[in-house]
C-alpha cells in the first residue's frame, strides 16, 4: 500500500529531499549540496545539470535512508511526488536537446540592476506593479531573461521560432524528470517572474504587455497548472519508478507558508535559509504594499491560489555561510551559535549583509555589506553575533512594515527553515520583535509544503498533523526602551551603509 510522499526541496545552496508518512513524520532525508558560481562581482549563477543531479540524488538518498532500496519498494510504498523550489532562478533550455543556453542566473544574481533602473526611468514601475504585485529588481525572472535574449547569441532568434522553454527551476526539474514530457509551472512560480498577471486570480495569466517589455517571446513559457494537481509523471529518472505522479508544486516561500498551516488571514511565518523570507496569508484580499513588500500568489487551504504580502532578505543564512566559507571564522555553519553565545553583545558594532543588495523594505540594488562601530576589541565572536542580529534586525523591518500595511499585528510569529534551530537566534528574534516565537517539530517546512500540496491532490485527509505542532516557543525577554533604542540605532547603521555604497 501507498503510504510515502516523496518532497524535494531544490534550495539555492543544496537539494533536501524528505520522505513523508501520512502524518508528516520524516521517515527519510537526503541532502546534496550544490556548486556556486561567481562570474563577476554581485552575478551568482548556477549549472543547471548541479541542480538536477543534486536533486535526484538527494531523493535516492532519502529513499535509501528508509529501506526503499529497490524500485520495486519505491512504486509499492510511494504515492506521489512534491517539488519545491528556489524561486525566480532562471533557466532556458533547447527544447529538442534538453540542453541549457546559459548557466541558470540565480534569484540573488544583481546583473541586470542597470536595466531595472532604465525601466524605472522609463515610467514603467507603476504599471508593473499594478499588475504583478512585484517591484522592478534585479531578484525576479523577467529581466534575467531579457539578460538572456540580449547577450547570449542566437537566443533571442531561437526563442521566438520556439526552440527553446523557460522555466524557474521547478519547470526545469519537471521538464527533466517527465523526459521532456511536462512543460509546466505552477501560479506561486509563475507570480514571480514579471511576466504574470495576478491582479485578479480569476483571470491570472502571461500577460503580452509585460512579455513584450521584458523581450520574451510567449512561445518559451511554461503552462500555468494548480499547485495542487498533477505534473506529469516520472521517466527515465534514476532511482525512482516510471510513472510516479508529481502532484504538487510551489515555489519555496509559498510552500513554507502552506507547511506550517498559514491559510488563514493574518498568519505570518517567516523562513530562515540562504535568505529571509517573512509572508503574510491575506486569502483573496489582495494588498498593495506601501513599503515596498511585495503582493505574491499564495496557497490556500485547498491548494488553490490565494495572496499573500511578502518581504525578502537577500542574506540570512548565507552570511554565516561566509563566515564558515570566506573568513574562516567557523569551520561549521553550526558553530556560529556557540561564538556567538561567547561574548555578551555586539560591542556596538553592526552588520549589515548588504553582498547583493538590499531587499524589502529598501529594495537598494546598489548597496553593498558593512561591519560598523568597530574599536579595537571587536573581535570574531563579536562578528558572529552580529550576524546573528542583522537577520533578527532584518526580519523587525519586514514584521513592521507588514503591519504598516494594515495587516493585524500576529499573536506570535511561526518560525522554519535551518538557521531556525539557531536558539540563540529564535531568541533574539523574539527579543527584537517583542513578539513570542513559534518553532514547530519539523523545521523543514519548506518540504512539508509541498508533500502536502501532493497528499492534497491524492486526497490525504489530515496529513501533517504531527509536523506542524509547536515543539518550542521563545517568550521575548528585551525591555520595550532597550529593544527602540536598539532598532533606532541598527536603523541607523543599515542608512550608513546604504549612504557609503554610493558613488
Amino acid at each position: 500500500m501507498s503510504s510515502y510522499i516523496l518532497a524535494l526541496d531544490e534550495g539555492t545552496t543544496g537539494a533536501t529531499a524528505l520522505l513523508f508518512d501520512r502524518t508528516g513524520r520524516v521517515r527519510g532525508r537526503g541532502y546534496r549540496e550544490i556548486p556556486q558560481h561567481y562570474p563577476k562581482p554581485g552575478w551568482v549563477e548556477h549549472d543547471p545539470e548541479d541542480l538536477v543531479q543534486a536533486s535526484y540524488a538527494a531523493m535516492r538518498a532519502a529513499l535509501s535512508s528508509a529501506g526503499l532500496r529497490s524500485l520495486k519498494d519505491v512504486a509499492r510504498r510511494v504515492a506521489a511526488i512534491g517539488i519545491t523550489n528556489q524561486r525566480e532562478t532562471t533557466v532556458l533550455w533547447d527544447r529538442r536537446t534538453g540542453k541549457p543556453v546559459h548557466r541558470a542566473i540565480v534569484w540573488q544574481c544583481r546583473r541586470t540592476a542597470d536595466l531595472c533602473a532604465a525601466l524605472r526611468k522609463a515610467g514603467h514601475e507603476k504599471r508593473v506593479r499594478a499588475m504583478t504585485g512585484l517591484v522592478l529588481d534585479p531578484y525576479f525572472s523577467g529581466t534575467k531573461l531579457t539578460w538572456l535574449m540580449r547577450n547570449v547569441r542566437g537566443v533571442s532568434r531561437r526563442a521566438a521560432r520556439g526552440e527553446l522553454a523557460f522555466g524557474t527551476v521547478d519547470s526545469w526539474l519537471i521538464w527533466r524528470m517527465t523526459g521532456g514530457e511536462v512543460h509546466a509551472t505552477d501560479p506561486t512560480n509563475a507570480s514571480r517572474t514579471l511576466l504574470y498577471r495576478s491582479d485578479r486570480l480569476s483571470r491570472a495569466a502571461w500577460d503580452p504587455w509585460l512579455l513584450d517589455l521584458f523581450e520574451t517571446p510567449a512561445a518559451v513559457l511554461p503552462e500555468v497548472r494548480r499547485s495542487s494537481g498533477s505534473f506529469g509523471t516520472v521517466s527515465g529518472v534514476r532511482g525512482l519508478p516510471d510513472g510516479l505522479p508529481i502532484l504538487g508544486v510551489a515555489g519555496d516561500q509559498q510552500a513554507a507558508l502552506y507547511g506550517q498551516g498559514c491559510t488563514t488571514a493574518g498568519a505570518v511565518k517567516n523562513t530562515y535559509g540562504t535568505g529571509c523570507f517573512l509572508m503574510a496569508y491575506t486569502g483573496s484580499r489582495r494588498v498593495a504594499s506601501k513599503h515596498g513588500l511585495l503582493t505574491t500568489v499564495a496557497c490556500s487551504a485547498d491548494g488553490g491560489a490565494a495572496y499573500a504580502l511578502e518581504g525578502s532578505v537577500f542574506i540570512a543564512g548565507a552570511g554565516v555561510q561566509w563566515l564558515r566559507d570566506e573568513l574562516g571564522v567557523i569551520p561549521t555553519s553550526a558553530h556560529v551559535e556557540a561564538l556567538a553565545r561567547s561574548v555578551p553583545d555586539t560591542l556596538g558594532t553592526h552588520f549589515v549583509p548588504a553582498f547583493v543588495g538590499l531587499g524589502a523594505p529598501h529594495w537598494d540594488a546598489d548597496a553593498r555589506g558593512a561591519w560598523l562601530g568597530l574599536t579595537r576589541g571587536a573581535g570574531r565572536a563579536h562578528l558572529a553575533r552580529a550576524v546573528l542580529e542583522a537577520i533578527a534586525w532584518q526580519s523587525r523591518d519586514l514584521l513592521d512594515a507588514v503591519i504598516d500595511d494594515g495587516a493585524p499585528r500576529p499573536k506570535e510569529l511561526r518560525v522554519d527553515g535551518g538557521a531556525a534551530a539557531n536558539d540563540l537566534l529564535m531568541q533574539m528574534q523574539a527579543d527584537f520583535l517583542g513578539l513570542p516565537i513559534a518553532r514547530p517539530a519539523l523545521i523543514e517546512t519548506t518540504a512539508l509544503g509541498a508533500g502536502l500540496l501532493a497528499a492534497q491532490a491524492l486526497g490525504w485527509k489530515d496529513a501533517g498533523r504531527s509536523a506542524r505542532k509547536v515543539a518550542k516557543r521563545y517568550a521575548p525577554r528585551m525591555d520595550r526602551s532597550d529593544r527602540e533604542q536598539r532598532l533606532r540605532a541598527w536603523r541607523r547603521a543599515v542608512a550608513a551603509a546604504r549612504a557609503a555604497s554610493r558613488p
